[in-house]
């Protein structure tokens, strides 16, 4: 094997290596209405606070957050029941779902816990949420 050649496999086993989780998000698709009664019907939201709004740091405000790198800014769906979100997607800028984690809890907020379900919750796109 030529010495280039030796000199470009490392780089390139990197770049296979730091793509594949990125292949493994694309693989998420939007969540479909399901052929039978259910309340679980995916909608569109858009009203999350978001790291840019004051009100996102504020330990008294109860709303559902989102911390992404596109905000509110691309599409969103979600699932609920009973006015509790469930699970989301949101949209890259190519137009592509990515389900978003759920936080065990809506922080900085400091309240609602006690709510039904848990009260409103806090997503982050998956690329910025880190391995428990």
């Amino acid at each position: 094997m030529p010495r280039r050649s030796l000199w470009l496999a490392g780089p390139l086993a990197a770049v296979a290596v730091l793509a594949a989780p990125a292949a493994a998000h694309a693989a998420d698709a939007w969540p479909t209405v399901p052929d039978y009664p259910t309340p679980l019907v995916p909608f569109e939201k858009s009203n999350f606070l978001t790291p840019d709004n004051p009100a996102y740091w504020n330990p008294f405000v109860n709303q559902d957050r989102l911390t992404s790198p596109y905000g509110n800014s691309t599409r969103i769906v979600c699932t609920a029941f009973h006015g509790v979100l469930l699970e989301c997607w949101q949209a890259d800028r190519d137009g592509n779902p990515h389900k978003l984690v759920q936080l065990p809890s809506n922080l900085p907020n400091v309240t609602g816990s006690s709510l039904p379900g848990g009260g409103p919750g806090h997503f982050v796109y998956p690329a910025w949420s880190a391995p428990i």
